[in-house]
Order: C-alpha cells, then structure tokens, then sequence
C-alpha cells in the first residue's frame, strides 16, 4: 500500500464515523447526547481538512504523478 492509499482509507473512515455520529445525533432524544455527538462531527470534520490537503499535497509532489 502507498501513504496515498492509506491516507484514502482514512478519509473514507473519517467519513463514515461523521455520518454515524450525524445519525445518532439524530436519532436520540437526550439533549446532552446529540450536543457530544454534534460535537463529535465536527471535530471529525478538521481531520478531514487535514487529511484531505496531505493528500492533495502528495498527489502535487508525487514523482510518479510528474512523469
């Protein structure tokens, strides 16, 4: 596996772990609950902008992308 196929899979689950949470948030009553899960989103959130530009920063200065 290359660091940008590994970094595409933990986007992919960052993602995932944002709609769980968004889905909770939703799906329960308890006012404390939803807060810390809304929370939970959004914290995702900055890992997927960080991840998301390590990635479009290997793709720019990948030799193999400059061939």
């Amino acid at each position: 596996m290359t660091v940008q196929s590994d970094l595409q899979q933990a986007i992919a689950a960052c993602q995932s772990a944002k709609g769980c949470y968004a889905t909770m948030a939703q799906a329960t009553e308890d006012q404390q609950a939803k807060q810390m899960y809304e929370k939970m989103a959004s914290e995702v959130d900055g890992h997927l902008q960080y991840l998301d530009s390590r990635l479009d920063y290997l793709n720019q200065h990948n030799e193999l992308n400059q061939q």
